[in-house]
């Protein structure tokens, strides 16, 4: 079994008026049995509907309209990412902060038309750690304070944001019963 701590980035205004939004970067740190990380993924995708990034989503995320024109299509991007993860295992459980990157996932492979079953192994290691805690869920960077972890690299960068989460997802790795 590998545990795929997975982080997205997607198409965002500032006013969150347009929808649907679209993958821009998928970011993961894959972890084996043994509490090592072992591979990292990191890929843009180029978005289809609103093809050009808000100044709000650059600011955010600190992705370029350079980066996401060169990037593969959604298709392409996610079939690397399903490669990256079987080529080291069949058995995964994807693990994001929160709910919000499984959702994306799914709207992302609906509006491709493309099968959305490889999702289903998803775990919330926001709410788990919520539940460790016996407080409510929080945001990574609040979280990796209370545990006295540095954010390291960009937040609201997709591969910088899965290596934090890791941090925590491995601090706590015999607590999470997920193996």
């Amino acid at each position: 079994m590998i545990y795929i701590v997975v982080d997205l980035e997607a198409t965002c205004w500032e006013d969150r008026s347009k929808s649907p939004n679209e993958i821009i970067e998928i970011g993961a740190v894959m972890v084996n049995e043994y509490k090592e990380q072992i591979s990292e993924f990191d890929t843009f995708v180029k978005p289809i509907i609103h093809t050009q990034l808000s100044d709000f989503c650059t600011q955010l995320t600190s992705i370029t309209q350079t980066l996401v024109d060169s990037a593969p299509l959604f298709p392409q991007a996610i079939a690397c990412f399903q490669n990256w993860i079987t080529s080291h295992s069949d058995e995964y459980v994807l693990c994001s902060w929160g709910f919000y990157d499984k959702k994306q996932f799914e709207n992302d492979c609906l509006l491709h038309n493309l099968p959305a079953d490889w999702i289903k192994a998803h775990w919330s290691i926001k709410h788990q750690y919520s539940k460790i805690k016996n407080m409510k869920p929080m945001g990574m960077e609040q979280a990796l304070a209370k545990e006295l972890l540095t954010l390291e690299g960009t937040h609201h960068r997709g591969i910088d944001d899965a290596k934090n989460i890791a941090k925590i997802f491995i601090k706590y790795f015999d607590h999470w019963g997920i193996k």
